[in-house]
């Protein structure tokens, strides 16, 4: 079964930084891309950045130059770096993966339970 396992959030004072991990574990034939959604209090689900399997990186606007994504392969990892934070930064942060379990099965999207990031000022 597959599974994508976050860690990393918590609280930090604004202007601080965290680093999320992700690992896509279980039974994977193929891993595609991976990224990094949020969802504040209140608000829809949004993209904050995601990475190709060839390692190819796209960011919403908002955490572009604070944020970096990158990915360990061999491990199945994607890491989300977040520097400067701000109080808006606040979110639960969700993992994704595109990717196929079986060489029969196409690939779909996975998702993560989510880890919670405060921001206080």
């Amino acid at each position: 079964q597959v599974q994508l396992v976050e860690s990393g959030g918590g609280l930090v004072q604004a202007g601080g930084s965290l680093r999320l991990s992700c690992a896509a574990t279980g039974s994977i034939f193929k891993l595609n891309g991976m990224g990094w959604y949020r969802q504040g209090p209140g608000l829809q689900r949004e993209l904050v950045a995601t990475i190709t399997s060839d390692g190819s990186t796209n960011y919403a606007d908002s955490v572009k130059g604070r944020f970096t994504i990158s990915r360990d392969s061999p491990k199945r990892t994607v890491y989300l770096q977040m520097n400067s934070l701000k109080a808006e930064d606040t979110a639960v942060y969700y993992c994704n993966a595109d990717l196929s379990p079986h060489w029969s099965v196409g690939s779909m999207d996975y998702w993560g339970k989510g880890t919670l990031v405060s921001v206080f000022s």
